[in-house]
């Protein structure tokens, strides 16, 4: 009994552990929209790592976003373009941090941060990207108004 014990407690602070983290990674799981005046806006905070990741839809799906602003589009693993209904178009060479990578051209049909929407965002399918994480390159943050201030960036749409 003293063992099942042990088990349950050690399972239960496993899971509150787990869930703190998740929250230090991503703080932004459930982003929060403010309408002011005819815009809609987003604040986001920084992550423990000082990035600013959120939680989104590609497609009525949910993702995980990295904003990059240094990104010129949005680039998503090859892997999740299925399952996100992206088509495969045009193959394309890039410069990356990792370097020169060939990529497939797609677009996005709808993006959405919060009460944001964006349309047809031009992105590419990413052979060397592993994981679920998805940069949100200036494709689409091209479309919004952003402004950082202290550990919060905001997101208007415009």
């Amino acid at each position: 009994m003293l063992i099942l014990a042990w088990a349950a407690g050690l399972g239960l602070l496993t899971l509150l552990f787990h869930k703190q983290l998740a929250q230090q990674l991503n703080p932004n799981s459930a982003p929060q929209s403010h309408i002011r005046g005819e815009r809609i806006e987003v604040q986001l905070q920084q992550n423990r790592y000082g990035h600013y990741v959120t939680s989104g839809l590609i497609n009525a799906q949910p993702v995980v976003f990295m904003l990059d602003t240094g990104a010129t589009n949005v680039s998503i693993p090859s892997a999740l373009g299925p399952s996100l209904g992206l088509t495969p178009g045009r193959q394309a060479w890039v410069q990356t941090a990792n370097g020169r990578l060939r990529v497939a051209q797609t677009s996005i049909d709808e993006l959405q941060i919060g009460g944001i929407v964006l349309r047809n965002v031009s992105a590419h399918l990413n052979p060397g990207m592993m994981g679920n994480e998805i940069l949100l390159g200036m494709s689409a943050l091209k479309q919004v108004e952003f402004a950082q201030r202290g550990e919060q960036l905001i997101l208007r749409s415009e």
